[in-house]
């Protein structure tokens, strides 16, 4: 009997030496977070600097400056307190300098749909600055090397990556953009939608994630990292560092591209609650 005594003590007193374990992070209940709303676009400058070439409209036309006014209406009742844009990190300090000579009246605006949209909305609501988050993602040693080479190798690389069928091509990217026939506001409903955006970053899942090398069958993977995910975590790391408080209210005005994951993150972060811009679209 004292034998079973003394080892039920015994287990008491090992359990109670574990460590506890620690429960998920989980904010208060009710605890107010940052809001955000993303708004998926094309650019509206049509650069084309992407594998997908589009045919542009000109926004400076009257019946698409009517509609983008109509959207910055909409927009402006999410009252942000931050506007985000696709614009380089490190030109922060010019492109205050840009927008402060924008609302002296110095400034015309340009094509793009930072300024078209972002610049008109922080004006109306009183910002001080648009903040620039966009930046490029770090590739692996082996990967940078190729692309940054001239042999055969990288030739072959880049045939595949624009003639390949399946190169970031799946069918749905070649739907007929809407804003022609329907305007603006209808094409960027189509691009922030769920579906659109799933399968979007599906066609970095195919083509040339798939490329292999004789020293490396994961170089396709390897690149679409730098290329893409790590670019977009980075990205993501930019909007965190704007100083944005619980009960703020973040407006990321992008490449519709890039929302195929930055929505996801945002989603999936205990810090934000994303909202689904297509109410303002309606």
């Amino acid at each position: 009997m004292l034998k079973k005594i003394f080892l039920f003590l015994l287990s008491i007193i090992v359990v109670s030496c574990k460590s506890p374990r620690q429960p998920a992070f989980r904010p208060p209940e009710g605890a107010p977070k940052i809001r955000v709303l993303t708004l998926g676009t094309f650019h509206f400058a049509f650069p084309n600097r992407d594998v997908v070439k589009k045919e542009g409209i000109d926004v400076l036309e009257p019946q698409y400056q009517r509609e983008i006014q109509q959207l910055v209406n909409r927009l402006a009742a999410f009252r942000p307190t931050h506007i985000v844009v696709e614009h380089p990190a490190e030109q922060q300090a010019s492109y205050d300098s840009l927008y402060h000579a924008y609302l002296a009246g110095r400034h015309t605006l340009d094509r793009s749909e930072d300024q078209q949209i972002g610049f008109r909305l922080a004006a109306r609501l009183g910002l001080k600055r648009l903040h620039c988050v966009d930046t490029w993602g770090r590739a692996y040693p082996d990967t940078e090397e190729l692309l940054n080479g001239d042999g055969p190798e990288k030739e072959k690389f880049l045939r595949y990556f624009y003639h390949h069928p399946d190169t970031a091509l799946s069918p749905y990217r070649h739907q007929k953009p809407l804003y022609k026939t329907l305007g603006i506001t209808a094409e960027l409903r189509r691009l922030n939608s769920p579906d659109y955006q799933k399968r979007d970053l599906g066609g970095y899942l195919i083509g040339i994630f798939k490329y292999e090398t004789e020293d490396n069958p994961y170089f396709g993977p390897d690149f679409v990292t730098g290329w893409w995910f790590n670019r977009n975590l980075r990205i993501f790391r930019n909007i965190q560092r704007i100083g944005a408080k619980p009960g703020d209210r973040i407006l990321v005005i992008y490449g519709s591209g890039h929302m195929n994951l930055l929505r996801l993150f945002f989603e999936a972060s205990p810090e934000y609650q994303w909202e689904d811009v297509r109410q303002y679209l309606e």
